[in-house]
């Protein structure tokens, strides 16, 4: 004889889908709210009495998996919950965030990723490649301040901000947000951080104020909070205009300002933004900037990246240059600029130089100690961009005296001003930062950045 629902419930037994979808649905949908006991339908006299508690509960002899399936289905299906969760009550609590505990701590992260590639003839597979992301990242974050990560195309930026969001995992190292190992506990871990990254994720179908309501409820934002976070994210980032437009209209700097503000959303501990602004108008990176001063100036914490060198050292409180999967070098801009010291010269020969005739005049003054440093920018005309000791007039003659002996007694142009960051990066990793940009986009395929991307 078949069991009701009532028994089958009380005797721990798993309906067939037949009866899940039937007679059990029948007695779901006739429960009664206020039966204690949990297993007789609205409306029914009870014909034996329920079980004890003890009774109820599934035997030991079952396997975990089943024990909490089962746990699950009772709850989902609305009825009063008697099991006992299977991993005990929580062990861990999470901490208590001061102002003095860092809000990051990476410490010797390496990622590294491994492709195959096909010989362009026959089916056989060449030896695997290893491709180091990350090779012994380690930086400290503090809280209330703006943190830029400076580095060309393919140096491990991208992967760096992934693992401290928790979409990706280092293959080693320790990874501390607000004092929370954010390994062990990723899901807490995202409670805190808001995460921007390039491509931004957003329906073309959708209006700006469905993508803030859909996300705020995703967060579980309570109503009320969720619609005063909604209208000031609209105001500061002026989106009245068309926030209730569908985003297939949206211009690339109204998405960037949506996306920035999904971000915010939740009122992040953490914000991690990946090149906020590339490929936006003036009047929009302003907006975002003034957002993002804001949020420090209110003890918001702040990780970005960016190829703008006049952007990191407009907003950043303390910069960090990565190379090659390295960082190289930490520190406010003032700090690292005075570091580097002298006078940053920039000569044009011609309008249109030759190489060769750029990396010979670039040689030359490295070679006689007038320059302590010196590249050919091939975006500017292969013009030489040289790091001189001396500040003053001094120096400046002795660069000018080195360039005619070499045959140039007149040059197209000549300038000089005090190092920049871009002379920073020049000074830590021998490149100029927009040729490294396009030496790395030279190396790299399409086919091979889906594979490095594959997780």
């Amino acid at each position: 004889m078949p069991l009701s629902p009532a028994a089958a419930f009380s005797s721990g037994w798993t309906p067939p889908p037949a009866l899940r979808t039937s007679q059990w649905a029948r007695c779901v949908s006739q429960r009664s709210p206020h039966d204690e006991a949990g297993c007789a339908p609205a409306g029914r006299r009870r014909s034996t009495p329920a079980l004890p508690l003890e009774q109820r509960r599934p035997p030991q002899s079952q396997p975990l998996q089943q024990q909490q399936q089962q746990r699950v289905m009772q709850t989902t299906m609305g009825w009063r919950d008697y099991l006992p969760w299977p991993f005990g009550p929580p062990a861990f609590v999470p901490p208590v965030i001061t102002p003095d505990v860092p809000a990051v701590v990476m410490t010797d992260c390496r990622r590294s990723f491994t492709i195959r590639e096909r010989k362009r003839k026959g089916k056989t597979l060449s030896s695997k490649k290893v491709i180091p992301a990350m090779d012994g990242v380690s930086l400290t974050v503090h809280q209330g301040e703006i943190f830029g990560l400076l580095g060309p195309n393919a140096c491990g930026k991208t992967t760096t901000l992934r693992c401290l969001s928790t979409l990706d995992r280092p293959d080693s190292g320790g990874i501390q947000l607000f004092g929370l190992d954010a390994r062990a506990h990723p899901d807490i871990a995202r409670q805190v951080i808001g995460v921007v990254e390039q491509s931004a994720g957003v329906d073309k179908v959708l209006t700006g104020r469905e993508h803030l309501e859909l996300f705020a409820g995703l967060n579980h934002i309570p109503r009320d909070r969720a619609t005063r976070n909604i209208a000031y994210l609209i105001r500061v980032l002026h989106l009245e205009e068309f926030i209730d437009r569908q985003t297939g209209t949206y211009s690339g700097g109204v998405i960037r300002r949506l996306d920035i503000a999904l971000g915010l959303l939740n009122n992040p501990g953490l914000l991690i933004l990946d090149e906020p602004t590339v490929g936006l108008d003036l009047a929009s990176r302003t907006v975002i900037w003034d957002v993002l001063r804001a949020v420090r100036d209110a003890g918001g914490t702040i990780i970005l990246t960016s190829h703008y060198l006049e952007e990191v050292e407009y907003l950043a409180d303390r910069v960090a240059i990565m190379d090659r999967g390295t960082i190289l070098a930490v520190g406010t801009p003032s700090s690292l600029k005075s570091a580097v010291g002298g006078t940053r010269v920039t000569i044009r020969l011609e309008e249109f130089t030759e190489a060769v005739d750029a990396r010979r005049v670039a040689a030359a003054l490295v070679d006689r100690g007038v320059a302590s440093s010196a590249v050919v920018n091939e975006g500017l005309g292969n013009a030489i961009e040289a790091v001189v000791p001396g500040v003053g007039g001094d120096a400046v003659n002795a660069v000018v005296n080195v360039v005619r002996s070499t045959g140039w007694p007149e040059m197209f142009g000549f300038s000089h001003s005090r190092p920049s960051l871009g002379d920073v990066y020049l000074q830590a990793t021998g490149s100029v930062l927009g040729e490294a940009d396009r030496a790395a986009k030279a190396s790299r395929n399409a086919a091979q950045m889906r594979k490095e991307s594959m997780r």
